[in-house]
């Protein structure tokens, strides 16, 4: 939607070019320096409100399925079958399937719950390679526990943040709320 890097850049969603003047003023009002933080959040509240896709919809993405690398593969099922056992040991087998992808590139991230910008539906879980290969499968158990949790949040109809539903869920599941790597 809006990037910014205060003092070098700023980048709009191009649907933005549509948006009436008060969204325009409220997205110069969020980057604008030493605005108070309750005017630069409702500002934020304002200029993301507007739909952007309408005025300019993303191109529709292949139905073609994605490929998968032989070298992938025993790593995905291995994933695949962690997450059945996660689903049905902490969330009762409740939680909807869902395909987990690998990604080559996640630098800071170790892993992440893709979501339907309309629908807030989860689309994917997507795990850091380089995350597996650093860190092991103990810490990546933990980052996809953190993932389903975000999930559950998005099954079950509730904002996905790390707010306090997300905290007193990932306490009940055994993991620590904030995104950490074992380092032993």
């Amino acid at each position: 939607m809006l990037s910014w890097v205060p003092g070098e850049v700023l980048r709009l969603h191009e649907g933005y070019a549509a948006a009436p003047d008060e969204v325009l003023r409220a997205i110069v009002r969020f980057v604008t320096p030493r605005v108070r933080r309750p005017v630069r959040l409702a500002a934020k509240r304002l200029f993301l409100a507007f739909p952007v896709d309408e005025h300019a919809p993303r191109p529709p993405r292949s139905a073609r399925p994605r490929r998968v690398s032989p070298a992938d593969r025993p790593v995905l099922e291995r994933l695949e079958r962690l997450y059945a056992d996660l689903n049905q040991k902490h969330f009762g087998g409740e939680l909807s399937p869902i395909p987990i992808q690998l990604s080559g590139r996640m630098r800071s991230r170790l892993g992440e719950l893709r979501l339907d910008r309309k629908t807030g539906q989860a689309v994917h879980i997507g795990i850091s390679r380089r995350h597996i290969r650093r860190d092991g499968w103990e810490s990546v158990t933990d980052t996809l526990l953190h993932e389903m949790v975000h999930q559950w949040q998005a099954d079950t109809g509730r904002p996905v943040n790390h707010g306090r539903e997300f905290r007193a869920k990932a306490g009940q599941v055994g993991i620590e709320a904030r995104a950490v790597r074992r380092d032993w």
